[in-house]
């Protein structure tokens, strides 16, 4: 990457994308193209990212910044989506927040709760 040039993927990954996701004769194309679009925008915004860990490596020399606190700001930019145990807890803990029944729910979230954590 280049300062001059914009972030654009390679032909190549474009085309694997289109492959992926070719749907045009598909009445539901445009999600194919919504689905094109969410790739090339995550990978861009991939790229950016990378680009500035870089850049703070380069012009801090880690004088001030450790590779740990690169890390921590990869993790903070791109966190992990909740596992499906935290999001069944999270929907548990709306059906008992907007019910008048607690029918096994306590018996659930101990199951849940239980689940390894993944």
């Amino acid at each position: 990457m280049t300062d001059q040039h914009p972030i654009t993927p390679p032909s190549e990954l474009v085309q694997k994308w289109i492959q992926e996701a070719d749907g045009g004769h598909d009445p539901r194309w445009q999600e194919y193209e919504q689905d094109i679009a969410d790739r090339a925008a995550q990978w861009s915004a991939d790229q950016e990212l990378e680009a500035c860990c870089k850049w703070f490596q380069d012009f801090y020399k880690l004088e001030f910044w450790m590779p740990r606190d690169l890390k921590h700001l990869r993790a903070a930019r791109r966190p992990k989506p909740p596992s499906l145990k935290e999001q069944a807890l999270k929907a548990l803990a709306h059906i008992l927040n907007n019910s008048a029944t607690q029918l096994g729910a306590d018996t659930i979230r101990r199951a849940l709760e239980a689940l390894p954590d993944d």
